[in-house]
């Protein structure tokens, strides 16, 4: 009996600890990806303010050389999809990087991600930029909270959501030539129905391989994979937040 109560008891403290750590670890994803919001929308406003000028004969709005650079130029093209050839890299690089190094990578990767949305400030009005972005958070925040405390396993939508992405891919980037109105309309509907889907799938993985590794303590596997998770979340929140957009952001 005395042999049972302890290790009835070891079970329990380590169950506590390992409930610990993942509060823990999820604090430091959530940590992470806002930082990682901040410095975006940072830079796509700053580089937003830099690259519009007001002709003081006229008063008219005109784009400055750097404008002329991020919009106007073939450049244009190298900051749209700098930010998905860093996503790839990242995941091929992560083994080989150091948690300081993930992290640096990460901020430099939110950074570029803000000078490629930054002509959203050009396109949208203020208002209607700040009031998508409530809302983003707010969905966002339910269907993480649904992910991280649903007892239902979503691990089965994975196959069908990775397939999906890679459809909404492929299709976004044919219509950047056919400029079908009716084909970004239904694109839009479908990555808000993606990503939302994703958001509550990805933030149940980030705790399920927590708990899966959580035995080994290996420190650096942890710091390495909140940044990952950071990662992951941040992608399923911008991507969500510029598909909305889509739909309630009111054009300049």
């Amino acid at each position: 009996m005395a042999e049972f109560d302890t290790i009835r008891s070891t079970a329990t403290a380590s169950a506590a600890h390992i409930d610990a750590g993942l509060r823990a670890h999820m604090n430091k994803v959530y940590g992470n990806m806002s930082v990682g919001m901040l410095i975006t929308f940072a830079a796509a406003w700053a580089l937003s303010g830099l690259a519009v000028a007001t002709d003081p004969a006229t008063g008219a709005k005109m784009l400055t050389s750097l404008g002329n650079a991020l919009y106007a130029s073939p450049l244009k093209w190298v900051i749209m999809f700098a930010p998905l050839a860093m996503v790839f890299g990242f995941g091929m690089a992560i083994n080989r990087l150091s948690a300081a190094g993930a992290q640096l990578f990460f901020y430099t990767f939110a950074a570029l991600m803000g000078a490629s949305i930054s002509s959203i400030f050009l396109v949208f009005t203020g208002e209607s930029i700040i009031q998508t972005f409530l809302i983003t958070s707010i969905a966002f925040a339910g269907l993480s909270l649904y992910g991280y405390t649903t007892k239902k396993n979503l691990s089965g939508l994975g196959t069908f959501l990775m397939m999906g992405l890679i459809g909404l891919i492929v299709a976004s980037i044919v219509n950047i030539f056919l400029q079908s109105s009716a084909m970004a309309f239904a694109i839009s509907a479908i990555g808000v129905l993606i990503f939302a889907a994703l958001t509550a799938y990805d933030t149940q993985k980030i705790k399920n391989d927590y708990i899966q590794h959580a035995h080994m303590g290996d420190s650096e596997w942890l710091a390495k994979s909140a940044i990952m998770g950071a990662l992951t979340l941040y992608l399923d929140f911008i991507n969500l937040f510029m598909f909305l957009l889509q739909f309630l952001g009111n054009r300049e």
